[in-house]
């Protein structure tokens, strides 16, 4: 797994400590892999999520950091959502 995943793992889940217990998803990284968040937390994965959530590397760096709000990101275009879009909203507001 790259270095860019391993350290977005250790943000997330910094970030939401306990997990993520509104479902499963799945932030994809364009380049790099996919990073899965449950209730067990976050770690590299590509598995089938409830939400998948895609970005450019720097965009999750923005959002991970408190730089670029996720609703944001999703109206500029810089952010895709494919999926549950209400479960995208709940982990917005865990990221934030």
């Amino acid at each position: 797994m790259s270095d860019v995943i391993n350290g977005a793992v250790t943000a997330l889940n910094e970030k939401m400590e306990g997990g993520f217990d509104g479902g499963t998803a799945k932030f994809v990284l364009n380049g790099e892999g996919s990073i899965m968040v449950d209730g067990d937390g976050a770690r590299a994965g590509d598995e089938d999520a409830d939400v998948t959530l895609t970005a450019d590397r720097d965009v999750f760096e923005e959002m991970l950091a408190g730089e670029l709000n996720p609703t944001t990101a999703f109206m500029s275009g810089k952010l895709s959502v494919d999926g549950n879009m209400g479960l995208a909203m709940q982990l917005g507001a865990a990221l934030s």
